[in-house]
């Protein structure tokens, strides 16, 4: 039997303090903190359980960490520990029930002496029980007992963990309905009692908070809000209420399930997702504002106040069964009030027993669900009939709308129609169906039941068995006289490796203030016996510390250079130690240090050989430097911060993978005119030559001045007025001033020309891809967010499946997800422009040699581009013959042109005139019009024996005959449009999608229909094949990846901020790259039979439009007239170099200048290193990137 107890967990207050805004360092009792994960049962180190839930810690205290003067006072209600519980949601949909107990206790001694906090202060901890049954009374009621044994005046024979991992370890989930588990904590019997599976889901809790909380009228609104999967925001001041009414409400609308976002418990922190635009249901305390958020259309249900507001109307159940469903309510709630008028004794007491004044019983509880499912009954009477074919569970909504219509005499009810269409019924159509071949349908039996005049608790199992007992017997005891008390929740034994990281922790800590807590003990020494020091003692004290924090960041820097390739410096205690000493060093010792370790590491010979993890923590570490610089108006800093990092990329730039300036443009110091007189005035007080001409003079400084500015990627304007504003000030003429404009203009272009247009502060991404703050508003110190509160968020963000606004944080990627260029230094890229059409591009089409069966190189049109427009015409694009590529125009559509494909032979091309043309490609002559779509053609595919596949918008997929010019067949049907599809010429499998989110898998060969993947709860956009394994890209923000021989969802990919437009399969590594909306790539791999995002990439903008993917080359193309092409080295022997994990290999090869347009379609030459795109204006833009490969 498996353990119900799946962990034990504490959190709370760790050694690495940090605000809920990320700042390090303790703030005050007032400033609320990041939870972190102190102790576990089984430890990390086990190798039999996968580790806790990454958002644990975070959702465990919503609220965050507060620091308190005292522990519980009984005369202070607000100390009194709190019991509630929680459920977190995985990625597929699992459910983790958690029952958590908060209370005060004594921060650790180690950590108030490391950060100065006040002794005898208290914090806020968390212990926890975690298990994957919803069996909330026994959590409760078993973590209660481990608190109470814990501060027991009488202690225990044992120790506390002791006890803990004897739980976790042996206590069983018992079979449902068959066994029943007893176990002891000390001297408390407890019992495990799980129903069996052939009744009503498992629900341990009680619907009295609901019905207490809410009259039967708003009971029903909320209920109907869920049915039809509206925004739902619970609020109350009540943890534990805003967790049980949730689940209550999740099992009344059973045997529909809650598809979307389910959250019952929100951590404080992350109240702007309420404004996502997907349907939810969240719990939120009554103590968080919520001001400034739109809240449009979200149900928000005051549980304090029996209260439900929203700004979209919620359609009224229909009659009779609203009626039937508030009498029924009424009857059990409030039975004195509904029988007020009925005899006291009679068949109605038998019918409807009297609840009278007694208390909520479990019973009730039973009756309370029948009555939910009686109602779901009445309404769907009948429904089996209308199921068209069993196999794929496709439903005739009309068809049973008008035969209810015609049995109630009423027109087809609005709550209905909306629920008919929701993903809850389509889900149940899938499971429902099914569960009747194993009789265990309640639903169905209820209506049989009904149907037949029988009682509806019949259709429940009459049989009695009584559970086989299972004793738990506690572990052996300890010493007699030898009993554990404890003042505080003690600590899990450490090894020596934790103990050993939890002290470089607190010494970084203690190390990075100690110089200020110093300083501030000389002041107050000094002036309270000012004669007591002399001040060339105090210069002496000074100067000796300063030293020490110089000789510590040498140190630290040289090891963090050193470290294996295979350790990430960013999570490095090396990293860390330096990144405190300069945030807490309120004099500057760390920033000047750590640049002036960097200058001197230069002079003394280091070759600035970076790899790029270490770029990237040199980069953070700089940027962090000048931010604090520039709080305390340090221009010595900022200044030897710029040249150093110039340096580093003059030093060696062929093994800087990036440039540092790069990333410094957000700081706000450049801006300043300021900055660079001062910087000018310090390069003339440098030169040694005073008999030098003075105009040549400042032009050489103002050239290094211009450098740099081109390096930050200040826009040209601003720079010119810099440059033009010092120059007209120090009189060096117009002959110069004309040289420097050139100049400058010059360093531009060729800035530009490799890396392209620095999207300024508006659009700079930081290596950790979060939009960087306004210098106007970001905090002079330049923190970063947290890795606690970015983990929360990733995991909110991953669970939300549909499409919200885009002003969400992305989530934390990881260290290899910078783009950045390898190997040597390129040459600029060629751009051209192919002017021809008249109108936007809707369709582009790249010739590829296995197309055309280019074995040896002889055809001509390999590599060539074909386009579609909404001129109505198809062009034919030859990029070998520069200044005259158009080759071909192709006229016959009298619509949109939306689809293109080849062969050998021909050119097939689909079209809003729902006709599919077919031209020869020799002579361009229209060759056959393939009349037959009721709709637009949306995808064609060209197949062996002149053969012809396509898709529109009737739902339907047909293959044509081109030498007979006749449908052979209707191979695939769909209900809605098909939108995508993708087929395999040498197994005969069909795949397709579209707007009725269902993937479609046939095979034509047997003219049959494999399997009716569903799972996706938007449009399905794209659509791969390969092998047996199909991915599809969805509106929900997800992708999924399906096997076709089973039919089954091997894993959801639900990381990305928006649409999934593109989807594509890397042969060479058998990864998956997914492109979305929000301009993000993710590379994903296969680890250990889990699919995972082992690298994100932020070149784009805007959305991703094409994935090409090949051996060595990855080519992407993206709406804001973005393209990028991705290298995949390999080593001599033909072997990735990459050592971790494959799909990290690929690097970003070149990215070229972009300009204004807006493209509709992009597709990729990876045989020639071509990327071209259409754009909203006619003109196709093509990247030739082949120079110097």
């Amino acid at each position: 039997m498996p353990p119900i107890f799946e962990y034990f967990v504490v959190c709370g207050m760790g050694p690495e303090i940090r605000t809920l805004d990320g700042v390090r360092g303790y703030h005050g009792m007032l400033t609320m903190y990041l939870s972190s994960l102190l102790d576990q049962y089984p430890p990390s180190n086990h190798a039999l359980y996968p580790p806790p839930p990454p958002q644990l810690s975070t959702c465990v205290l919503p609220a965050g960490v507060q620091f308190y003067s005292s522990g519980f006072d009984s005369d202070d209600p607000s100390s009194f520990p709190r019991n509630y519980p929680i459920v977190l949601t995985e990625g597929d949909g699992s459910k983790i029930y958690v029952s958590c107990i908060a209370f005060r206790d004594p921060v650790d001694e180690d950590i108030v002496e490391a950060f100065r906090i006040p002794p005898g202060s208290y914090a806020d901890k968390c212990i926890c029980l975690v298990s994957r049954s919803p069996s909330f009374r026994i959590l409760r009621e078993t973590l209660e007992e481990i608190f109470l044994l814990c501060f027991s005046n009488s202690g225990s024979s044992l120790q506390l963990w002791e006890i803990v991992a004897f739980l976790v370890s042996n206590v069983p989930l018992p079979t449902p309905g068959k066994e029943r588990v007893f176990f002891t904590i000390d001297n408390s019997l407890l019992v495990i009692d799980v129903p069996p599976k052939d009744g009503l889901p498992h629900a341990d809790i009680s619907f009295q908070p609901l019905v207490q909380c809410l009259d039967v009228d708003n009971l029903i609104k909320l209920f109907t809000a869920v049915l039809l999967e509206r925004r739902i925001l619970l609020r109350s001041d009540k943890y534990s209420l805003l967790t049980l009414v949730s689940e209550a409400i999740c099992h009344l609308i059973y045997p529909f399930r809650w598809q979307h976002v389910y959250i019952p418990l929100l951590f404080f922190s992350g109240v702007d997702y309420i404004d996502a635009p997907t349907p939810y249901m969240m719990g939120l305390h009554s103590g968080v504002d919520t001001f400034g958020l739109l809240m449009d259309g979200v149900v928000v249900v005051d549980l304090e106040h029996n209260l439900i507001t929203t700004t979209e109307e919620i359609p009224p159940l229909p009659e009779p069964e609203y009626s039937s469903l508030r009498s029924e309510i009424m009857k059990l709630s409030h039975p004195n009030v509904f029988g007020i008028d009925h005899m006291k004794g009679g068949f109605f007491t038998e019918q409807y027993p009297r609840v009278g004044s007694r208390l909520w019983e479990e019973d009730d509880d039973l009756h309370f669900r029948i009555i939910f499912l009686k109602f779901f009954a009445s309404i769907l009477d009948g429904y089996r009939n209308f199921v068209e074919n069993a196999g794929t569970n496709v439903f005739n909504n009309q068809a049973f709308l008008k035969k209810r219509s015609r049995s109630t005499n009423q027109p087809p009810d609005p709550m209905i129609t909306q629920f008919l269409e929701s993903q809850g019924f389509l889900d149940y159509l899938e499971r429902g169906i099914g569960s009747q071949v194993n009789g265990n349908n309640l639903l169905d039996k209820l209506q049989d039941a009904i149907s037949m005049g029988q009682n509806p608790m019949s259709i429940f199992s009459s049989l009695s068995i009584e559970p086989e007992v299972i004793t738990i017997y506690g572990p052996e005891e300890g010493k007699p006289d030898v009993k554990y008390c404890y003042d505080r929740f003690p600590s899990n034994f450490r090894t020596e490796e934790q103990e050993e990281k939890r002290k470089q922790i607190l010494a970084a800590a203690t190390g990075a203030i100690e110089y200020s807590a110093k300083q501030n003990m000389s002041s107050t020494c000094v002036d309270s016996n000012s004669g007591s020091v002399s001040p060339t003692e105090r210069a002496a004290e000074k100067e000796r510390m300063v030293l020490d924090i110089k000789v510590k960041l040498q140190g630290l820097w040289l090891h963090l250079l050193k470290l294996e390739t295979t350790e990430d410096p960013l999570s490095s205690f090396e990293y860390g130690t330096i990144l405190a000493l300069i945030e807490y060093d309120a004099e500057g010792i760390g920033g000047s240090g750590f640049v002036e370790c960097i200058k001197e590491h230069i002079y003394s010979g280091w070759n600035c050989q970076l790899t790029e993890e270490q770029f990237i923590a040199v980069k953070e570490l700089l940027k962090t430097a000048i931010s604090l610089a520039i709080a305390r108006n340090d221009m010595v800093t900022i200044r030897d911060a710029l040249e150093v990092s110039a340096v580093m990329h003059k030093m060696d730039v062929n093994n800087v993978l990036d440039y540092v300036q790069r990333h410094l443009r957000s700081l706000s110091i450049w801006d300043e005119l300021r900055f660079w007189e001062g910087y000018f005035d310090y390069l003339l007080d440098c030169f040694s030559s005073k008999s030098t001409n003075y105009a040549i003079l400042a032009t050489t400084q103002l050239i290094i001045v211009a450098l740099h500015m081109a390096g930050l990627g200040l826009p040209d304007s601003e720079a010119w007025y810099v440059i033009e504003t010092i120059a007209g000030k120090n009189n060096i003429g117009y002959k110069h001033i004309i040289n420097l404009r050139g100049y400058l203009s010059h360093l531009r272009q060729t800035c530009i020309g490799y890396w392209g247009i620095h999207g300024g502060k508006s659009q700079f991404v930081s290596c950790y891809g979060l939009p960087a703050l306004d210098p106007l508003e970001s905090p002079s110190t330049g923190e970063q967010g947290s890795e606690a509160s970015g983990v929360g968020r990733s995991w909110v963000q991953s669970m939300f499946s549909r499409e919200r606004a885009l002003s969400f944080t992305r989530s934390v990627p990881t260290l290899r997800d910078v783009p950045r260029r390898v190997g040597k230094k390129k040459s600029q890229t060629n751009i051209r422009m192919l002017r021809g059409h008249s109108g936007a591009i809707t369709a582009l089409h790249c010739i590829t040699k296995r197309e055309v069966w280019d074995l040896v190189g002889d055809r001509d049109d390999a590599g060539f581009f074909i386009s579609g427009s909404t001129d109505c015409t198809v062009k034919i694009w030859d990029p070998t013959l520069r200044g005259s590529e158009l080759k071909a125009t192709l006229k016959g559509h009298s619509g949109i042109v939306r689809a293109i494909s080849s062969d050998r032979r021909k050119v097939v091309s689909g079209s809003d005139d729902q006709f599919v043309l077919v031209w020869d490609k020799q002579t361009t002559h229209l060759v056959e019009e393939l009349k037959g779509h009721e709709g637009q053609v949306s995808a064609v595919r060209t197949l062996s024996g002149e053969r012809v596949l396509s898709a529109a918008h009737d739902g339907t997929i047909k293959m044509w005959d081109v030498r007979m010019d006749t449908c052979v067949a209707t191979v695939a049907r769909c209900s809605s449009a098909i939108l995508c599809m993708d087929y395999d010429d040498s197994t005969g499998i069909l795949a397709a999608a579209g707007r009725d989110v269902v993937a479609n898998i046939w095979d034509i060969r047997a003219g049959k229909q494999m399997h009716k993947l569903l799972g996706h709860s938007k449009w399905i956009r794209s659509i791969k094949m390969v092998g047996h394994t199909l991915i599809t890209g969805s509106d929900d923000w997800t992708a999924r990846v399906w096997s076709v021989s089973q039919g089954t969802c091997d894993a959801v990919l639900a990381c990305h901020n928006g649409p999934v437009s593109c989807v594509e399969y890397s042969n060479a590594d058998r990864g998956i790259i997914t492109g979305s909306s929000d301009g993000l790539l993710r590379f994903w791999e296969n680890d250990d039979g889990s699919v995972k995002c082992t690298k994100n990439v932020t070149v784009h903008n805007a959305p991703i439009l094409s994935i090409n993917a090949g051996e060595q080359w990855l080519g992407v193309g993206a709406a804001d007239n973005s393209m990028s092409l991705f290298h995949r080295p390999q080593d001599r022997l033909g072997g990735h170099t990459t050592t971790g994990p494959k799909m990290a290999g690929w690097q970003l090869y070149r990215t070229p200048l972009k300009s204004v347009a807006t493209v509709r379609c992009a597709t990729s030459d990876l045989e020639r290193k071509r990327i071209c795109g259409g754009g909203r204006n006619g003109v196709l833009r093509l990247w030739d990137a082949t120079i110097n490969i």
